[in-house]
């Protein structure tokens, strides 16, 4: 299968660091660039060469990935000089959504706003609802025509009706938010585009988070606004959150579902470990595999350096960019017993697919136990499920910051 790559060409500018983001190789949609598994043998901390002609540290080694992240001499605040902006059309300015390009003490400050709803024991008791919420979309799939879209009538619906129902956003505005979400994490949306859809949302979660000042509900919003109301957060600051919890939210587990079930099914025995499975650690282990073997954040996290370190035998100076690819980390052969190899009874627990640090996902409980309904369900649901189309047909987002496919056609 030829990929969508983009104007991306890795060979280097000037003859010296080759540049990134890199692209996979033809036919191989569920595997890192192969260049970034070549540095993690020969060179795991390198520099690469970005769209402007800057330089940063690549960072393929998982123990490297792991040190780095948990240094508090490593700044996530994209206005900082030096920080990689991978991308022409993405503003240094300002957050793109919430508190994630923020450094403590204010990214704690308003990351423990939102800390408690995505406690474990809160996460445990939405899995009934969570459980009713996949089981009515799969009645509505078998009673539908095939090939169905299994994005479209499954995998991005559960994760929507999830976090706007944890969030108290009304669905009925799910195209809404669905849409400008995609204009955020389209690689080439044009920069005044992706400005307008962070703003649209931004004043729609502000109106709702006006809306919950006087029309109280029990959701994550009108826990905000209580905020508001005691002078602990800002409308703007409560908005900002919002819209990060409401995007990565849908996006990122969306993806996993529709991804992970279409590599499962490239892989019939691991697709029948799982669907003939009733036992919970086997669906656990299923998971962290499909989390580590996937990750979906296949451009990696990005920070600068705020003084020296010494790592892995380099020095690391304040004011170096720092990219982190944490889908060539997952399949480091020093973590994991042959990495590349999909194998959904492995104890891969330790994967950095949701980051490390402070900064690790904070919704990270949620997404693994909407997978774990999910994938315990669906197959058993469906046993017969399989690709409606080649592989090679398939339409992977390429285009996106967020690893997914557009469309699967599936049936039964």
């Amino acid at each position: 299968m030829q990929l969508d790559t983009g104007h991306l060409d890795t060979a280097p500018l000037d003859g010296g660091s080759p540049q990134y983001p890199m692209p996979k190789a033809t036919g191989c949609p569920f595997d890192p660039p192969p260049e970034l598994k070549t540095l993690q043998a020969t060179e795991p901390l390198s520099k690469v060469t970005l769209w402007d002609g800057s330089t940063s540290w690549l960072v393929t080694h998982f123990a490297h990935q792991r040190t780095l992240l948990a240094d508090d001499r490593v700044s996530a605040d994209r206005t900082k000089d030096g920080f990689p902006i991978l991308q022409p059309n993405t503003p240094r300015t300002g957050s793109p959504v919430g508190f994630i390009s923020m450094d403590d003490p204010e990214h704690s400050r308003l990351r423990r706003m939102v800390t408690a709803p995505f406690m474990i024991k809160r996460v445990r008791a939405m899995e009934p609802g969570v459980q009713q919420i996949v089981d009515n979309l799969i009645d509505h799939l078998l009673a539908g025509p095939q090939p169905a879209d299994l994005v479209e009538e499954f995998a991005l619906p559960v994760p929507s009706l999830v976090i706007c129902q944890l969030l108290g956003v009304p669905y009925a505005d799910h195209d809404f938010f669905q849409v400008n979400s995609k204009a955020l994490i389209r690689i080439e949306t044009p920069l005044e585009e992706r400005m307008a859809a962070r703003e649209r949302l931004t004043s729609y979660l502000d109106d709702l988070v006006g809306r919950k000042l006087t029309e109280p509900g029990d959701d994550v919003l009108t826990e905000l606004a209580a905020r508001v109301t005691t002078g602990e957060l800002t409308r703007e600051e409560a908005a900002g959150i919002g819209v990060l919890l409401l995007v990565a939210g849908h996006e990122t587990t969306a993806n996993m579902i529709a991804l992970g079930t279409l590599v499962l099914l490239e892989h019939p025995y691991q697709f029948a470990v799982l669907r003939d499975s009733d036992d919970p650690a086997v669906v656990n282990s299923a998971v962290e595999e499909l989390l580590r073997y996937l990750n979906i954040t296949h451009r990696g996290l990005t920070r600068v350096a705020l003084a020296d370190i010494e790592v892995g035998g380099r020095t690391i100076k304040a004011g170096d960019g720092l990219i982190f690819p944490n889908d060539i980390a997952n399949r480091d052969p020093e973590v994991f017993d042959n990495p590349d190899v999909l194998d959904v009874r492995r104890d891969a627990k330790r994967h950095v697919g949701f980051g490390f640090g402070v900064h690790q996902c904070l919704g990270q409980p949620l997404a693994r136990m909407e997978l774990r309904v999910v994938y315990s369900t669906l197959y058993r649901r469906i046993p017969t499920l399989r690709a409606a189309v080649p592989l090679d047909q398939v339409d992977f987002k390429h285009d996106a910051i967020v690893y997914g496919v557009h469309k699967l056609p599936v049936t039964w």
